[in-house]
């Protein structure tokens, strides 16, 4: 199906792969992320309410597990495309998210309930309980199930999206390219379920139950893909030793030679001339490491700022988590039309089977970004002074009187740089790589994230210890109406057009695998 055409009913040839075998990877995949954003989407409110954390510590350590969720594919990719197959690694990944989340589970059973205060649940008190401290050894079993839920994401995310982008013929680059806007509209519905039902049953029923909700979906998402199998087209895994020598050819050396089988197939379609796939997608990699710190505000300062403000709608008390789903709404409501209407007409004028290349759609996501956080700061700004106005700058846990609904502008612009810069990234980084490193090029494009998330904790950190250094007031002070997030939102901003810069400088001069691509 390429951008623009009616999806087909079956796959053409009649065999194995095609769209029938890419939808249950579709189907899999929102069930996936209905699991897992219901632990990821909330972590920050859970570490800063039941674990008891500041707001910078929480921060911080959200950050830290986001980064290792998006760097743990890079192991996950590895060892599908050298022994496990990437059949087995989805396989793999839904046994240990079981696993995972029965342990998280069960961690917030052993926590001390620490409910909410009654004035939590209306609008005129922020919500700031002050919950017991968990013992060592409980905290410890909380970590091992959260990062152990990492661990099967760094199987699951590159590996069961490169097994969907498999299943179309390497001549089909139109149809791939189209299968990775429907892909990320599954997932956005996932996104979308996770932020608002999951999260309300969190804030509102119980940690607990919120938990084993995640859960029974994977549960579902474990038979959704056992279903599949009969349709699947999977690559065989290479053998480790033959791989290792060829990654290291492919990344480093100009000269690369096959001798055996393993290697005539991994370089199949492959010029015997040219430089090592990592060097060279290396300065795209770091040109758009600002773009991924922007976008992990998303589920640690953008919350924290909503929980300070007026939630109430119709006596219903709006998790500050649920506005995520307006990202998800952006992708919804934006991918079809961006595949079925702008990529057909902008095709028409540029002649490229995507409409624009991969790294013009990367570019301006990132412009969209800096944008996005300039409105991010002004929001920012606007909901101190209303703070200050109200008498409220000493009084933390009274609800800030400005509306929720300030925030949306900004998530909505996140979700546009992400449709262009997010889903770009991953087809570039997936076309950009040998066939026998699919896997590989996924994660190296989630990395991106993943060192995101790193660099955003370690800028927070800094900019933490600077601030109070001389006895002054932290830019993210657990009283948030004496912080100064949108100082940081100002930084982000700066950097970025000075990244877009840097990327446009980078791209212009890349030469694409495919001079069709170019």
């Amino acid at each position: 199906m390429e951008s623009g055409e009616q999806l087909p009913r079956s796959d053409p040839r009649g065999g194995r792969g095609g769209w029938r075998a890419a939808l249950f990877i579709i189907v899999v995949s929102l069930f996936e992320r209905i699991g897992f954003s219901g632990v990821e989407g909330n972590l920050i409110t859970y570490l800063s309410g039941p674990l008891g954390m500041s707001t910078a510590a929480a921060a911080a350590g959200a950050n830290a597990w986001s980064g290792t969720v998006l760097v743990l594919p890079l192991v996950g990719a590895l060892a599908a495309d050298s022994r496990l197959g990437r059949y087995r690694a989805v396989l793999l990944a839904g046994v240990l998210y079981l696993l995972s989340l029965g342990m998280l589970t069960v961690s917030s059973m052993l926590q001390t309930s620490q409910p909410h205060p009654r004035s939590c649940h209306g609008t005129a008190t922020a919500c700031s309980s002050a919950p017991s401290t968990p013992s060592p050894a409980r905290l410890t079993f909380f970590y091992a199930a959260l990062y152990l839920l990492a661990v099967a994401q760094g199987f699951h995310k590159p590996c069961s999206e490169a097994m969907g982008a498999d299943q179309f013929d390497p001549t089909a680059r139109a149809s791939r390219s189209s299968y990775f806007n429907w892909f990320h509209f599954s997932i956005s519905w996932g996104y979308a379920i996770a932020a608002t039902a999951v999260t309300y049953v969190q804030e509102n029923v119980g940690w607990t139950v919120g938990f084993a909700a995640c859960w029974a979906i994977m549960v579902v998402y474990l038979v959704v893909f056992l279903l599949g199998t009969g349709t699947y087209r999977a690559e065989k895994p290479v053998d480790g030793s033959s791989f290792a020598q060829l990654f290291e050819k492919f990344t480093f050396s100009r000269k690369v030679v096959g001798t055996d089988t393993d290697t005539q197939r991994l370089l199949m379609g492959e010029p015997e001339e040219g430089k090592g796939f990592l060097v060279k997608l290396l300065p795209i990699w770091l040109s758009s490491l600002v773009f991924a710190t922007a976008i992990a505000q998303i589920t640690t300062l953008f919350t924290k700022q909503g929980s300070t403000m007026y939630r109430s709608i119709g006596g219903l008390v709006v998790p500050p988590a649920a506005l995520q789903s307006f990202i998800s709404i952006t992708y919804i409501t934006l991918v079809p039309v961006y595949d079925r209407a702008l990529v057909p007409l902008v095709r028409r004028l540029t002649g490229h089977p995507s409409g624009i290349t991969t790294l013009q759609r990367v570019g301006a996501g990132m412009a969209m970004s800096c944008v996005t956080m300039a409105i991010a700061a002004l929001v920012e700004a606007k909901r101190l002074r209303v703070a200050a106005d109200a008498g409220l700058l000493d009084r933390p846990d009274v609800t800030v009187p400005m509306s929720l609904w300030w925030l949306v502008p900004q998530y909505v612009l996140i979700g546009l740089a992400e449709v262009f810069t997010y889903i770009g990234l991953e087809e570039f980084f997936y076309d950009q790589v040998p066939d026998a490193f699919r896997s590989v090029g996924l994660a190296l494009s989630l990395s991106i994230f993943g060192v995101g998330n790193y660099a955003s904790s370690a800028l927070v950190a800094a900019i933490n210890w600077a601030t109070t250094r001389g006895g002054g007031e932290s830019w993210f002070s657990n009283n948030l109406n004496h912080a100064h997030l949108d100082y940081f939102y100002w930084l982000l901003s700066g950097l970025g057009v000075l990244e877009v810069v840097v990327f446009l400088y980078f791209a212009k001069r890349y030469v694409y695998r495919n001079k069709c691509q170019q």
